[in-house]
């Protein structure tokens, strides 16, 4: 494969390759203010560790206490976190042998990816580890050594949450990749009423989502 894919792609690619189609076909690849709010607070877990997170708490989207319940919570469980907290870089863009995008922090032992969204129960959406994989990938590319860790942090929520690069999560980035090699026209329809129902293609898609009462 000549050009190199985007983590945003494979991390589409992951959820619904119809979507990323579409997407692609719009050019469609801003993000939302709200990512830059996510950055800036990935950035300063000190202040909001602090009783006054100032300025920063207006960009959670749970109350400065419990955020800061939460990072004290990481900071004590993670070996990381002073690394995520002071990284050697942040948000840079790092080409790989297969993808390329931005990888939120860069630490001597890890790699992280910034999310704006809210965080699973546990562990990391699908997504999110594709890209994460992708991430690692391409830093271990760059730097010709390989890297096992990876973090998703979801600073808008205060959650920081660790993923090892295992060979299960290996085999779903190179799913990922595959299927963004072969897209060549519209994928095949998912039929996924959680995914169809909330998605901006859905009239352009021409799925049909089932609302309660007739599953009933």
């Amino acid at each position: 494969m000549s050009d190199l894919v985007a983590f945003s792609d494979l991390a589409l690619a992951a959820y619904c390759p119809r979507k990323l189609y579409y997407r692609r076909r719009e050019d469609s690849r801003s993000e939302p203010p709200v990512a830059a709010q996510a950055r800036s607070l990935a950035a300063n877990y000190d202040a909001l560790r602090s009783a006054d997170p100032g300025p920063y708490a207006a960009a959670l989207a749970v109350a400065p206490a419990v955020a800061r319940e939460r990072l004290d919570a990481a900071a004590d469980r993670l070996d990381d976190f002073d690394a995520l907290a002071d990284p050697d870089e942040s948000h840079v863009l790092v080409r790989g042998k297969d993808c390329l995008g931005r990888v939120g922090k860069i630490t001597p032992n890890a790699v992280s990816v910034v999310s704006h969204g809210e965080p699973p129960d546990d562990g990391v959406w699908e997504t999110q580890s594709v890209r994460a994989v992708a991430a690692a990938n391409a830093v271990s590319w760059r730097e010709q050594r390989r890297i096992d860790t990876a973090y998703v942090e979801y600073p808008r929520y205060g959650a920081i949450r660790r993923l090892s690069v295992t060979g299960r999560r290996s085999a779903a980035y190179r799913r990922a990749l595959r299927t963004v090699e072969k897209i060549d026209g519209p994928p095949a329809r998912l039929h996924d009423d959680a995914k169809c129902a909330s998605c901006e293609y859905r009239a352009t898609c021409g799925v049909q989502t089932r609302t309660l009462r007739s599953l009933l």
